[in-house]
């Protein structure tokens, strides 16, 4: 019978998953060949950018199973289901959870520094004249060796890196989850892939501040004040044209009579020649937006966009606060900065984490609002992506536009997001600490209580109580998720206040998105520095 109830609920939890990778396979999908190039485009970069978007959304769904699994092996009254009562099962259940992280971080890992690098330089090499395919294959490998060399080094430094926490402040929470952290990385091939992973985290890091606390604060705003009137920017447009084509007349009616223009004219000429060439391809792609039936869409839908707009709003100063509450209490309450900012529970009141809570007794809205808040996090992150572009420090590389996007930046998108990613998993756990550790678990939480009968004397009374600190060790079972987050001290340290930097940026990206006025119905379709191809393949 206990075999029969494990074995149902390990398909539950796991059938859920599979639904939700057939999704992420789709949308991964439809999302490239939206932004894919018509006309500039490979099968080999195509398969590689699906892959890895979807390999990065796959890992990003593996959190709500966690917290599903390790909560599901209660009941509501804090006792343990059947088929969970022996130790042995609950460890394989968590073995099998740790071992499907590893193995999407280790793809992740040959993505990152192997396949994406290898197909991006394979792509460069290309030759409009057909060079031969092995030298593209030589130079494509020569290239990628140096990120093969960052790999293993990253690998033998996690190998050999010392796990214990410093010698500081005696702390009993911190001793009573070491074992569990020992547990996880006894082994040195475990530990080098940690400290691989946590590596490229940092830099997930970086790229969350950057694009996702953008993305938090531009895609609401934009959908609240919508894109300006498509008559009135081909009549502008218009007047632009005609006012541009007059001061070249002006300009040209100098050499009439066969004298040559001045340096200066000459470069005045050209610019506005350059500027001419700009307006009429905005008029040709403004005749397209009017013409088009998803502007016509767009208006009647206009409502509906408001009311997301607002939502979204809502729900990026929701995580902003939940945030802000959570890194202060690690700053109040927390084991320290040679610990890693680690607490192992809430003292101050997070609005989030206490939405979650509050969800468990209706299942499964707990599992819904946690799988939605990791959605939420990979849409914002493609939303910064899509209106900042592909920086390089103060460098634009590569723009992300429909129909119009090259393969080399494709491969940067999804590698972006490969690491925003393995980010998102300390960014929820910052923004609901208790429930990621726990997830809905309970426990029976054994109390005195005074007896009416002198001869047997007080006797012992049980109540249910949400899962903590606390709690015995043997009754709540940890997440591998925040094990695996809290494995290297001093990367948590550093998580920790890039927590703050976020929030920085976050209100830095409202400010100005509030200040800019609406964007226009063609948004980075034409830019005078333009560097995609032409505009055949986005007007045919």
């Amino acid at each position: 019978m206990a075999a029969q109830s494990l074995l149902s609920e390990s398909v539950i939890g796991w059938s859920i998953f599979t639904v939700v990778l057939l999704v992420i396979l789709a949308f991964c999908w439809i999302y490239i060949r939206k932004f894919q190039s018509r006309q500039d485009s490979e099968v080999v970069s195509t398969i590689t950018a699906i892959c890895a978007l979807a390999i990065a959304l796959i890992t990003s769904a593996l959190l709500p199973v966690d917290i599903f699994l390790v909560s599901y092996m209660k009941y509501p009254n804090g006792t343990y289901k059947q088929w969970a009562a022996n130790n042995e099962t609950r460890g394989q259940i968590e073995a099998t959870v740790l071992y499907g992280y590893y193995t999407l971080y280790s793809i992740i890992l040959f993505c990152v520094f192997l396949w994406i690098p290898f197909v991006y330089f394979y792509y460069e090499e290309k030759d409009d004249n057909n060079v031969n395919k092995c030298s593209q294959v030589k130079n494509a490998l020569k290239y990628t060796v140096g990120f093969v060399l960052v790999c293993v080094a990253l690998l033998l430094i996690g190998a050999f890196v010392p796990l214990e926490a410093p010698p500081g402040q005696n702390s009993t929470q911190w001793e009573k989850v070491q074992y569990l952290f020992e547990e996880l990385g006894s082994r040195h091939g475990l530990s080098a892939l940690s400290f691989s992973i946590s590596s490229l985290t940092l830099i997930g890091m970086l790229a969350v501040i950057t694009y996702t606390a953008y993305g938090m604060s531009v895609m609401p705003l934009n959908l609240i004040k919508g894109t300006r009137s498509v008559a009135y920017e081909r009549l502008e447009n218009t007047e632009d044209i005609d006012e541009v084509e007059h001061q070249i007349e002006n300009l040209k009616s100098k050499c009439k009579d066969g004298r040559p223009l001045s340096s200066k004219d000459r470069r005045n000429l050209q610019e506005l020649e350059g500027k001419l060439q700009v307006l009429q391809r905005r008029g040709r792609h403004l005749d397209i937006a009017e013409s088009h039936c998803c502007s016509k869409v767009g208006s009647a839908l206009r409502p509906v966009k408001i009311i997301l707009g607002v939502f979204f709003i809502l729900v990026a100063l929701l995580f902003t606060i939940s945030l802000f509450i959570s890194n202060l209490d690690k700053a109040l309450h927390s084991a320290g900065i040679s610990y890693g900012f680690i607490i192992f529970g809430t003292n101050l009141t997070n609005p989030l984490n206490e939405l979650l809570l509050a969800l468990q007794p209706v299942f499964p809205l707990d599992y819904i609002l946690i799988t939605v808040i990791t959605v939420y996090f990979v849409l914002t992150s493609m939303a910064g992506i899509r209106n900042m572009g592909i920086w390089f420090f103060w460098i634009r590389l590569y723009k992300i536009r429909p129909k119009r996007t090259r393969p080399q930046a494709l491969l940067f998108l999804c590698m972006i997001l490969l690491l925003i990613v393995l980010h998102t998993s300390y960014m929820i756990y910052s923004l609901a600490p208790q429930y990621v550790m726990y997830g809905s678990q309970k426990y029976l939480a054994q109390s005195p209580a005074p007896s009416t009968d002198p001869v047997l004397g007080n006797t012992t009374v049980s109540t249910t109580k949400i899962c903590d600190a606390d709690a015995p060790e043997d009754e709540c079972t940890v997440t591998r998720t925040y094990l695996f987050l809290h494995k290297f001290w001093f990367f948590s340290t550093i998580y920790y206040f890039g927590n703050w930097a976020f929030i920085g940026a976050f209100l830095i990206g409202l400010v100005v998105s509030c200040c800019r006025g609406k964007k226009s119905v063609i948004e980075g379709e034409v830019e005078a520095d333009d560097s995609d191809l032409s505009d055949d393949e986005y007007v045919h």
